[in-house]
């Protein structure tokens, strides 16, 4: 079956115009209501900036041959699956179809003006979810499912201070020569770049957007293996050869 990833495009612009809408509705509705949070977790505690990219992943599901009773990504119940270190993890968006898990997606953004702590636990968060599923894919927690598609895809506002070098220290030992003279937008690339050749994640998207141009949608990639093109491509392979 070919795939069909026709729309890829116009869905991401509408998520990311909706990315940044409702940072800005929430980050509103807190001021009225006289609430104040530390920092910009006032345009992201209403918990629907990546709704829009939720959106974009379940019509590339749809448009390759799945039915919308076969995705889950709302409730908290529906998108459960159980780890191996611990015994259930909230995933974003999850695919089933006739007892067996296709695909597993995490959603992520990140945006000013903090970007060096969030970078840190972003990577290990990310690192322990893969090697929490993939443990218990390899135990069998899936039963006769073969091994399902898993999916990252990160958003980060595009600015100074993320494409910005900054420097580290490493005193003990020279840290791996890829990350000298990087910024943090060039740190998360190296990131998806790696967690897709090392097999912790099938596909690894990265999308930058400058609040400037939210309005129409801007956004741009840093590379193809990190492309959203590319995720795209591979989740609907794995979709429509799972119809």
């Amino acid at each position: 079956m070919p795939i069909n990833i026709s729309n890829y495009d116009k869905l991401t612009h509408e998520a990311i115009k909706h990315f940044w809408q409702s940072r800005e509705t929430a980050a509103q509705s807190q001021e009225s209501r006289g609430i104040s949070d530390q920092g910009n977790r006032s345009s992201v505690t209403a918990g629907k900036n990546m709704d829009g990219f939720s959106r974009m992943v379940k019509q590339i599901i749809l448009d390759n041959g799945l039915h919308e009773s076969n995705i889950f990504h709302t409730g908290r119940n529906e998108i459960n699956l159980p780890g191996y270190y611990r015994p259930t993890k909230n995933w974003d968006l999850i695919v089933v179809k006739n007892n067996k898990l296709i695909a597993v997606i995490e959603l992520k953004s990140q945006v000013g003006p903090s970007f060096g702590n969030n970078f840190n636990n972003r990577v290990e968060e990310a690192l322990g979810n893969s090697t929490d599923i993939l443990a218990a894919f390899k135990k069998g927690a899936f039963k006769e499912s073969t091994k399902p598609f898993l999916g990252y895809l990160f958003v980060l506002e595009e600015c100074e201070k993320s494409m910005s070098d900054v420097k580290f220290i490493s005193p003990h030992f020279p840290a791996f020569p890829e990350f000298n003279n990087t910024s943090y937008a060039k740190r998360y690339e190296i990131f998806c770049r790696k967690i897709i050749q090392e097999g912790l994640y099938d596909s690894a998207s990265l999308i930058l957007t400058k609040r400037e141009t939210s309005r129409a949608g801007e956004y741009r990639c840093m590379s193809d293996i990190t492309g959203i093109e590319t995720f795209v491509r591979a989740l609907a392979s794995k979709v429509a050869a799972n119809v």
